[in-house]
């Protein structure tokens, strides 16, 4: 039985994360992990799981080694964890997003020791998006425009979305370009026509939105999308739990959802 601890356990992701370990006859959940001064330290997770009491409570720190760490927390929260446990040899399950450069150099060195998947979306579908608009821009070419457009729940904290900037990473990897060079965030004023090779990015953040992200390609007499639409929380939850089982089995390396999960 392969042991999980789950970091930002108590989270929108973290409490679905728990749900489904807890459900699955293949782990245990043996640590729910919060920050210091979280108003649940110390209480049992039974009542986020259905149940009266489960005998895991939510503390700062593990008592006992876990094989997988799962972590839907914050950057500087992962990147701490992603160095604890590193060092005491459990593998890394990473949904968090919104790292900086530096930050993600101590995943990257964490990864050395373990192994590591980070995503910045765990779904299998949004995975598939990953892969499918970088064989559409490809194929399409220089011509055709690109508008990549993310919407999230009021409450998400970094714009554009992990994902959003993964989509239009793995087009730029697809047609030889730099994000940096072809990439803007939202337009306004008077910016004059659109030039070839841009890749636009676009934001909302709508009440209670799980997670949407639509590619668009154009050209003159025609329009191309990819779409994608979280119903719930679930579907990301499902994947990281999937990406654990497979991932504790995998030697030290960085990892992505399409390296463990045949897609």
């Amino acid at each position: 039985m392969i042991k999980v601890a789950v970091n930002g356990a108590c989270g929108r992701m973290g409490a679905r994360v728990m749900a489904n370990v807890w459900e699955d006859k293949e782990l245990r959940l043996i640590a729910a992990l919060e920050r210091e001064g979280h108003p649940l330290l110390g209480q049992d997770i039974g009542p986020a799981l259905g149940v009266k009491e489960c005998g895991v409570k939510v503390t700062r720190e593990s008592n006992g080694k876990a094989d997988v760490l799962i972590d839907f927390s914050e950057p500087a929260s992962s990147v701490d964890k992603a160095v604890h446990f590193a060092a005491m040899g459990t593998a890394l399950v990473i949904g968090t997003t919104g790292h900086s450069q530096e930050q993600f150099s101590k995943i990257k060195e964490a990864s050395r020791k373990v192994p590591c998947l980070i995503s910045p979306n765990m779904s299998l579908g949004v995975n598939l998006i990953f892969q499918l608009a970088a064989q559409v821009a490809k194929a399409l070419g220089n011509d055709y425009d690109i508008e990549i457009v993310e919407t999230h729940h009021r409450f998400k904290k970094d714009a554009p979305s992990g994902t959003a900037l993964k989509i239009a990473q793995e087009i730029c990897k697809a047609t030889n370009k730099k994000l940096e060079d072809v990439a803007i965030y939202g337009r306004k004023g008077l910016v004059g026509e659109r030039p070839k090779g841009e890749i636009c990015i676009h934001a909302l953040r709508v009440g209670d939105t799980v997670g949407d992200h639509k590619v668009v390609f154009g050209n003159l007499g025609e329009t191309f999308e990819l779409v994608h639409s979280a119903h719930s929380r679930d579907t990301f939850a499902m994947g990281a739990v999937r990406a654990a089982k497979l991932i504790v089995n995998k030697p030290p390396g960085l990892y992505e959802m399409k390296d463990v999960v045949k897609i």
